[in-house]
């Protein structure tokens, strides 16, 4: 596993905008505070049974990201943005955004399906690739968890009680919540905002906030509501780029911020 520093620079996230702790009509969830000093990442990974894993994993693949993946290796982050579109976009643009990590600890991992957590910036061959798209993600399978569990173990010692760990995932099932919570417990949070959201949503969302500076609301995983109501839509980017020029930004807090009020409901 790479605990260094990604060289992409990160900064601190800007102050909590979405303060909703004087809402009466819903108790919801604990917000966490937003003042702690080092914020980390954890990315879940990008689908490689899916169609677009076979335009850098099959011998054959033509792009220019395939045959230099086969040559030379290329960063992990760019592969599964590749592969997974819009939703890795959005995780890896938004932890890059809003990651305050230690020194000499990257500010974002992605989860892997048998080595455990690597950097976004590592360069992977294709044999490892093709490795990982033989293990399936089920808390269950000793092939997953062995690595994790090792890995999440040495970063937990590494990090301290003074860390924030953010899950950009899903929590709707156990396979990343089971073996995280187990070893960072209350150092585990989620966006709320994730709540109700399909993948694609929620790409858009991390997009958008790190665009805009704005940082989403976090909460602990343990014992959170993990499912919720379907929040409204995102505004499509042409209409709301109207309403941003408008109003000085305050449209894209605006949407964050209710989105972030109904999924709590």
């Amino acid at each position: 596993m790479a605990w260094k520093r990604s060289s992409v620079r990160s900064r601190p996230g800007p102050p909590n905008l979405f303060d909703m702790s004087d809402l009466s009509d819903s108790a919801g969830p604990e917000i966490h505070s937003m003042n702690c000093k080092h914020r980390i990442f954890l990315l879940s990974p990008a689908n490689l049974a899916g169609i677009r894993a076979g335009y850098v994993l099959k011998e054959n693949a033509a792009s220019e990201l395939a045959q230099r993946f086969r040559r030379e290796g290329a960063p992990l982050g760019e592969l599964f943005t590749f592969i997974s579109g819009l939703y890795f976009r959005g995780k890896l643009a938004y932890a890059r955004a809003f990651a305050a990590p230690p020194a000499n600890v990257s500010g974002s991992l992605i989860i892997t399906t048998s080595t455990g957590l690597v950097s976004p910036d590592e360069v992977v061959s294709i044999d490892q690739l093709r490795g990982w798209a033989t293990t399936d993600i089920d808390a269950a399978d000793e092939r997953y968890r062995a690595a994790l569990d090792r890995d999440c173990r040495a970063l937990r010692e590494r990090l301290g009680d003074s860390c924030e760990v953010v899950l950009l995932g899903s929590i709707a099932t156990s396979k990343y919540v089971e073996p995280l919570l187990a070893i960072f417990r209350e150092q585990l949070l989620f966006p709320i905002e994730f709540v109700g959201r399909g993948d694609m949503s929620r790409g858009g969302l991390m997009l958008r906030s790190a665009e805009a500076s704005i940082e989403l609301t976090y909460a602990p995983v343990h014992n959170a509501i993990r499912h919720g109501e379907r929040p409204p839509k995102l505004t499509p980017r042409r209409v709301q780029a109207d309403k941003h020029s408008n109003s000085t930004g305050r449209s894209i807090s605006a949407e964050i911020t209710n989105s972030s009020i109904k999924s709590t409901r």
